[in-house]
């Protein structure tokens, strides 16, 4: 428990749709990223609708012919009207890279850090998608609205240009969702 609601992870779900989480509560549903470096993929999910959390690759370890993996979107496929949006922290890959394979699948807006946004419209010119995606770009300190959630993008210092971590504030309580940062 958190706040006055209820946290529930689901991590790398395989099995068939979820019912949307009841009234209160949090659910937590790792796509990737979790134990592992890359593939940085996290949905909050709350009873009125859903966010994706960076949408990153990961890069195999042998050359097999494939040059990236992406998590699957069965999750968010399976209910795709429940998706309200896409909010990134950063620009790297292991954030980024998998939303054109994503895009190219549920058409939602996209929210994030400014430096981020441009890495973004390569991608997605890459993948003929640019004029098919809403951007929003995001300042830190400036809060904002995706669906149920009320988010506001925090500074944190990293090897890249506007990385930020974001305080999500949600029916179960605050969430601080860190991002990646770097400490010199």
């Amino acid at each position: 428990r958190i706040g006055d609601g209820q946290l529930h992870l689901l991590v790398r779900p395989d099995h068939e749709h979820v019912a949307p989480p009841a009234p209160g509560v949090l659910r937590l549903v790792a796509l990737g990223g979790w134990g592992e470096i890359g593939m940085n993929c996290l949905v909050l999910e709350q009873d009125a609708g859903s966010i994706v959390i960076d949408c990153g690759v990961t890069f195999p370890g042998t050359d097999l012919g494939v040059d990236v993996v992406h998590p699957r979107f069965d999750y968010l496929l399976d209910a795709p009207e429940r998706l309200r949006g896409i909010v990134l922290t950063h620009g790297h890959e292991d954030h980024i890279g998998a939303l054109p394979y994503l895009l190219a699948r549920l058409n939602v807006p996209v929210w994030g850090p400014a430096c981020t946004l441009e890495l973004v419209r390569g991608r997605l010119a890459e993948h003929r998608l640019e004029d098919e995606v809403t951007l929003h770009t995001t300042t830190v300190g400036r809060r904002f609205g995706v669906g149920p959630f009320d988010i506001e993008p925090l500074r944190v210092t990293h090897s890249i240009a506007d990385a930020t971590a974001l305080a999500i504030r949600t029916v179960a309580g605050l969430v601080v969702h860190t991002g990646d940062f770097k400490l010199d």
